[in-house]
């Protein structure tokens, strides 16, 4: 039995095998309709989520699998004080695989070391969030064909977006990578990041302030909404969260290629004129991130 904590728990090699079956599921949907037949994927959300709890479901449904689960942890025995390893132990007894989502980082982990099924983390806190990470590497292997050679901007909350963190660290096996880090100074990319992935490995970065300089090098721009969630102070959450704003016009010098991405969901960090852009790739990535979950899903239960 293997769950799936950290994106670097998968290899290089697995990561292009969720991408071949994922696209295997876009080319003929029906093949794979009822590959998890009488299973039962469990939903632990402790954390509120939209696009990932409904694209986990989506995931499971359109495998012909079965979903239990909660959306919110005032809506489980959490709420009475009972413990992720308890919780993780008594949904073993109802489900085949758990999905979970914590507002603690490495409660995922606790969970999985207590499940006797596979648990996919689904989000811990600022940490990790390997699903979407999956999301985004297919969506930038669909859109650029290649991870090697690449410029790769990632632009906002740098500090606080797991989602950076997770993207960052799977992209740092493949050769050749360039990464601008576009950020506040408060929210640059953690230092532990910086020494233990890009430097250690050697990897090419730059950190600035401005989006507008960093543009005409890019051939894949990762936005990232500033959290009111991860803040401590509302008032240095107001001061911050509108620090880059996409539009039309800071496109005008960008590659004409340029691949958009954004983990959603989105404030008003991308303008909604840049939707009808053609490099806009971020409700691409929502999609390509069910397809990712249904290979994952099957890839872990064995099917």
């Amino acid at each position: 039995m293997r769950s799936l904590i950290d994106i670097l728990e998968l290899s290089v090699e697995e990561i292009d095998e969720l991408i071949a079956t994922a696209n295997g599921i876009m080319a003929d949907p029906h093949k794979y309709s009822e590959k998890c037949s009488g299973k039962k994927l469990a939903t632990l959300f402790f954390e509120p989520s939209t696009r990932t709890r409904l694209s986990f479901e989506a995931a499971m449904y359109e495998l012909g699998g079965h979903v239990i689960g909660f959306s919110s942890a005032n809506n489980s025995s959490a709420s009475k004080g009972e413990s992720v390893a308890d919780t993780a132990k008594t949904v073993s007894c109802y489900a085949d695989i758990i999905a979970m989502r914590h507002p603690k980082e490495g409660a995922p982990l606790v969970a999985a070391m207590n499940a006797s099924v596979p648990v996919i983390n689904a989000g811990d806190g600022g940490h990790n969030h390997p699903t979407q990470t999956l999301a985004d590497l297919i969506t930038i292997f669909k859109e650029k064909g290649r991870f090697n050679d690449l410029t790769i901007g990632f632009c906002g909350d740098l500090k606080f977006g797991r989602t950076v963190h997770s993207l960052i660290q799977a992209l740092s096996r493949y050769n050749n990578i360039k990464f601008i880090l576009i950020s506040p100074e408060e929210l640059r990319l953690p230092d532990y990041i910086i020494r233990d992935t890009l430097e250690k490995k050697e990897l090419k970065y730059i950190e600035t302030t401005s989006l507008e300089t960093a543009m005409p090098e890019l051939d894949v721009l990762y936005m990232t909404r500033v959290q009111r969630e991860r803040f401590f102070s509302e008032e240095e959450y107001l001061r911050l969260k509108d620090s880059y704003i996409l539009d039309t016009d800071k496109l005008s010098n960008a590659k004409k290629d340029l691949c958009i991405m954004h983990p959603l969901p989105r404030v008003n960090e991308i303008s909604v004129s840049v939707d009808d852009d053609p490099r806009a790739c971020y409700f691409k990535q929502v999609l390509y991130g069910k397809y990712m979950r249904m290979a994952l899903i099957m890839k872990l239960l064995g099917v």
